[in-house]
């Protein structure tokens, strides 16, 4: 660590909790762009590959500040982001877009959601982490461009909105699953939620009303796409 860590990693816990949080975020990362650079071959112009690309591009550049910071706890990146890449493999694996509109609806819909619980745990850090944390989620406005193909291809043919609504109700069930696993398994991050001497906490009644807050958040995505949550 150097001079200007915050003396909150003075905790080990604490400072095992960050860890997590940041290797999350991170392969996080990687993996939405691998996925999206993938979603690129089904798009159905050059227009909307361009998008997706600078989707995934832009989630691709968060990676260096987030493995940094990693680094500048004396972490080696990669073992970080270790623990998480078996739990988000499944979650994509058993989430594949059977075409290119999943591929937008999961984009908008699952990343938005683990980006909301991310930024709930968020909440409780230092302000120098939890600053880094809310810049690495950020979308640079590339989710417009979702909205407005969702949209017009539902308006186009109403029957598409019924499957893509089923669709996000799906995503949203296997996106807060993931979210409660990552929470229970990883015990610094528990311990996190729950606080300590000299940090507030989460009691089971606050974890429930969390995650209201981000299945809320799903439904008003949901209803900017034209769809029923």
């Amino acid at each position: 660590m150097t001079a200007s860590t915050p003396v909150a990693f003075e905790d080990p816990q604490y400072r095992d909790a960050v860890v997590d949080l940041l290797g999350a975020i991170a392969y996080g990362e990687i993996s939405a762009f691998e996925r999206l650079a993938e979603d690129a071959k089904l798009a159905p112009s050059l227009e909307d590959k361009v998008a997706i690309v600078s989707m995934a591009t832009a989630e691709f550049g968060h990676v260096a500040a987030l493995n940094g910071r990693l680094t500048q706890l004396g972490v080696d990146p990669f073992e970080a982001m270790a623990p998480f890449r078996e739990p988000i493999d499944r979650f994509h694996e058993y989430t594949a877009p059977a075409d290119w509109y999943e591929g937008l609806i999961k984009a908008y819909v699952g990343d938005g959601m683990a980006n909301d619980f991310y930024r709930e745990i968020a909440a409780y850090l230092d302000p120098e982490t939890r600053d880094l944390v809310v810049a690495a989620l950020e979308d640079a406005g590339h989710s417009a461009f979702v909205v407005d193909r969702v949209r017009a291809a539902i308006a186009a043919d109403p029957r598409l909105g019924g499957r893509l609504a089923l669709w996000g109700r799906r995503l949203m069930g296997e996106a807060l699953t993931q979210a409660q696993r990552v929470a229970a398994d990883r015990d610094a991050l528990s311990a996190l939620l729950a606080g300590g001497v000299d940090r507030p906490g989460l009691d089971l009644a606050a974890i429930g009303r969390m995650f209201t807050r981000i299945t809320e958040r799903h439904a008003a995505r949901m209803s900017e796409l034209g769809l029923d949550s």
